[in-house]
């Protein structure tokens, strides 16, 4: 590393996967984590600290925090999402969840697990970026400001980050806001005050500044190269302006948090970034005699492989399908679409699908979290480690998903159903993600945010109902059949649609018709298909998968 400018972001994933939609447990405020901070090192052989095993974490979040056990383990297990780790990890422990008996060895193989002490209790600190406030609800900005004053522009200016997970203005003002009580949060007891405050001779230790890593990186003179916080603080040439001491290696608390304060600058790979100098690509057609004006815009050319970010909005009464290296590992965020059919067959990492209606997305396996807001009548079709839903009204969801589905607030007609599809590649985009096809809880859904009307937010599809879905396209690849097969009552009622099939075409086969007849008779069962496909709306699906004219083609990802 040159000496020259140090520049300083927040990181964008642990916001958009690893912060809840929804506001967080009261108990998740910094009066308790910094009880928990304390704790946790007087319980360091026990499993407290450096690293906080599930069954220290699940005594403190049902003991003292009043927590119930299945949020205890959402909190753990989506932080736990969030490390990054060889898919062949992910997979074995699928294995080992799945070959499980009972609940005691589910938790006998969990207590085996550990994760950071310092950079989880960051984690749950986040949790508060959605945190309900009436002050904020009354006059806006909580800490109102020029730095948070900004909202993320779409294409054509106007904002599409209304939702804070997704927005990296909201998530640089959060920690530019919080930055001391993140820090106290991080010290040893020792180094605070009785009420639990830093001084001006409080000092930071390097594992603590290693673990503010979890939220900030950053690089010197805008090099392309992406350095983790820590790295650059115990840089030997910054060693003045981070405040960090070789003598008693720890870093001046004062001198540290000005220096973060001072390099502290936008995303480079943020979502706003993207939107305003990522490149435009054209996948989707313009519709005519529409205002509705479809964009998407990627920063893959430009983005550590980590930081991809992909955002489509306003696509509108077409299939949009695509393939594409641009899309492998990317966070997408589709948003305003409309009476669409959206096949994104990649290995992806995140999905957020926000203020979409009437439209079907199908995706490639899903490594994080695919979440749903503000959406109408839409289905979606995916492999996902997590789908969570809020504010969405007849919805159905065809997953295949080793966690249970989340149900937050707003939800109505909710439908649950078995993962009906595959496409050549599904497998091996499946094991790149470190997605298996057990444990798979689809039908196992958690109201996380209960509401009067409980019962009308979700039901399981009948098998009556239950269709296989074909995807459209050819590809190369190995999957033949859908991962997992299909439950055993699904099965079955395609079995007996398929009898009724036969018997049909057997007594078509048996009635002795002329062949004027059979034409006749042809003519009448074509003519009834077309008035269903009208209808029900399939005629569109139909009539957007014929090829563009060459003029109009979409562009290869």
């Amino acid at each position: 590393m040159e000496q020259s400018a140090v520049h300083l972001w927040v990181r964008t994933e642990p916001f958009i996967v690893g912060a809840l939609p929804l506001p967080p447990p009261a108990k998740f405020s910094l009066h308790y984590l910094r009880k928990i901070s304390t704790y946790v090192r007087t319980r360091a052989r026990e499993g407290g600290y450096p690293r906080l095993f599930w069954a220290t974490w699940r005594h403190i979040a049902c003991g003292k925090l009043q927590l119930a056990k299945d949020i205890a383990w959402l909190y753990f297990e989506i932080f736990d999402s969030l490390m990054v780790r060889p898919p062949e990890e992910r997979l074995e422990w699928a294995e080992l969840v799945s070959n499980c008996s009972c609940e005691e060895e589910v938790e006998k193989e969990r207590n085996k697990l550990s994760v950071d002490t310092l950079q989880f209790l960051l984690f749950l600190y986040i949790q508060q970026l959605n945190k309900v406030s009436l002050r904020t609800s009354l006059i806006g900005e909580e800490w109102p400001s020029p730095r948070n004053r900004s909202p993320s522009p779409d294409l054509s200016g106007k904002s599409v980050c209304h939702n804070k997970t997704w927005n990296d203005c909201s998530h640089q003002a959060f920690v530019y806001n919080h930055l001391s009580n993140l820090l106290e949060l991080l010290l040893d007891p020792e180094e605070l005050t009785d009420s639990s405050h830093s001084t001006h001779k409080s000092l930071v230790s390097p594992e603590a500044v290693q673990a503010l890593s979890f939220l900030i990186e950053g690089t010197v003179s805008k090099a392309r190269k992406v350095y983790p916080l820590h790295e650059l603080a115990l840089w030997q040439p910054l060693h003045a302006e981070s405040g960090f001491s070789k003598i008693s290696k720890t870093f001046s608390f004062p001198k540290l948090e000005a220096w973060l304060r001072c390099c502290l600058t936008t995303n480079p790979f943020g979502t706003t970034a993207c939107l305003k100098t990522g490149k435009k690509l054209a996948w989707a057609q313009q519709v005519e005699g529409t205002t509705k004006r479809a964009k998407i815009a990627c920063n893959t050319h430009m983005a550590p492989k980590i930081h991809r970010i992909v955002v489509m909005t306003q696509v509108y009464k077409q299939t949009l399908a695509k393939s594409s290296e641009t899309l492998v590992g990317a966070h997408v965020k589709i948003h305003r679409c409309n009476e669409s059919f959206i096949y994104l067959l990649s290995p992806l990492r995140s999905v957020t699908i926000e203020k979409c209606r009437n439209s079907t997305l199908v995706l490639g396996p899903v490594q994080t979290a695919l979440h749903l807001h503000s959406c109408d009548n839409v289905k979606v079709i995916a492999v996902c480690h997590r789908l969570s839903v809020s504010s969405s009204t007849g919805c159905t969801f065809h997953i295949l998903t080793p966690t249970r589905p989340l149900l937050l607030a707003g939800n109505q007609m909710v439908t649950f159903a078995p993962f009906h599809t595959h496409y050549p590649m599904l497998e091996d985009h499946m094991a790149r993600t470190g997605l298996a096809t057990v444990p798979n809880y689809w039908d196992k859904p958690m109201i996380v945010f209960r509401e009067n009307n409980d019962a009308r937010v979700f039901r399981l599809l009948s098998p009556c109902e239950f269709y296989v879905f074909v995807i459209p396209f050819e590809m190369e690849g190995d999957t033949t059949e859908i991962p997992g097969g299909l439950p055993p009552a699904y099965q079955k009622a395609l079995g007996q649609r398929e009898q009724k099939i036969q018997v049909w075409q057997k007594t078509v086969k048996e009635a002795g018709l002329t062949k004027d007849q059979r034409k006749q008779f042809q003519v009448l069962v074509e003519n009834k298909f077309y008035e269903w496909l009208i209808n029900t709306g399939q005629s569109q699906q139909l009539d957007s998968l014929v090829p563009p004219a060459a003029g109009s083609k979409q562009a290869a990802g």
